[in-house]
């Protein structure tokens, strides 16, 4: 287990966070989590992914709260929700701590929506029952294992370097040249403004988050999702922005070609991984049309 210094404080990283007033902590499955929740109507539960927290829907969150109940939380291990056990931080393992949250919660959602690793976590929970939407929709979704050379190379490297603490506090010391986290940021294709990749390189400088985001890569094996989608039964929406160069759009395809052909996919031209950073107003329609084609809203958009 990390630290209390390697872990983010709420009381000086999350002293302007983002929509800071519909933060809380709860308890549950044997964790204590910082989740954000904002509005009224039918119930939307959003994951962010790897590396990430509820900074990424910093503009998006407050948008989707005019039509629904929302709720964000930050992954275990990730921001200010305290980390499990490493090698748990797999899968099935993650799922099962979500849902946990969501029984905890009292809550049924009616749509869940996940950002990269997010999407994988929710379609487990779905496939499991431990979920049952209306819809899943999948925003730039790492929903397909690593083909050739980076799945013999990565994976490998992140459980060795999950393993060593030394390796996440090193990355965490590299966090302190803002240019090494604008090249990351620029690496997924997206543009964000400067207090984004500020919320970003906050994070980074955080050993413990560091070492949740390479347990996560770690432990995961995406082939549970490669066999378990033809099984989903929940109707799966894919969001994808054609400029994503950390997934590439073209596994949303495989998707809708080799596994689930009844998904139906959406581009979002010009965007990256981060495309509900980059326009959230945009792509925060683009889940209310969804949301209206589904019956969740009185008035579908036109």
């Amino acid at each position: 287990m990390s630290s209390a210094d390697d872990i983010p404080s709420w009381e000086r990283d999350g002293r302007d966070w983002p929509n800071r007033d519909s933060s809380r902590f709860v308890s549950a499955a044997g964790m204590r989590w910082h989740l954000q929740e904002m509005g009224q109507g039918p119930v939307l539960l959003m994951l962010h992914g790897t590396g990430a927290a509820t900074h990424s829907w910093r503009a998006f969150a407050p948008i989707l709260a005019e039509h629904f109940r929302l709720i964000a939380p930050d992954l275990p291990g990730h921001g200010f929700t305290t980390p499990p056990p490493y090698h748990s931080m797999s899968l099935p393992g993650m799922a099962g701590y979500v849902a946990e949250l969501v029984e905890t919660l009292g809550v049924e959602p009616d749509l869940v929506l996940g950002h990269s690793a997010g999407a994988a976590i929710l379609i487990r929970a779905c496939l499991e029952g431990r979920l049952a939407p209306r819809g899943l929709i999948s925003l730039n979704g790492a929903l397909m294992p690593w083909r050739g050379l980076p799945g013999h190379v990565f994976s490998p490297a992140a459980k060795l370097f999950a393993k060593n603490s030394l390796v996440s506090r090193l990355f965490a010391l590299r966090a302190a040249n803002r240019k090494s986290i604008q090249r990351l940021v620029d690496s997924t294709g997206s543009t964000l403004e400067p207090f984004g990749v500020d919320l970003y390189q906050r994070l980074i400088r955080s050993p413990s988050h560091v070492r949740a985001s390479l347990s996560m890569m770690a432990n995961w094996d995406l082939t549970l999702i490669e066999e378990g989608l033809p099984r989903l039964e929940t109707p799966l929406f894919l969001v994808v922005g054609e400029g994503d160069t950390t997934v590439s759009p073209r596994e949303a395809q495989r998707v809708r070609q080799h596994l689930l052909p009844a998904a139906e996919l959406t581009m979002l031209p010009e965007l990256g991984h981060l495309a509900h950073e980059e326009r959230p107003r945009e792509v925060a329609e683009v889940v209310r049309r969804i949301a209206g084609r589904l019956g969740l809203l009185s008035v579908p958009s036109v």
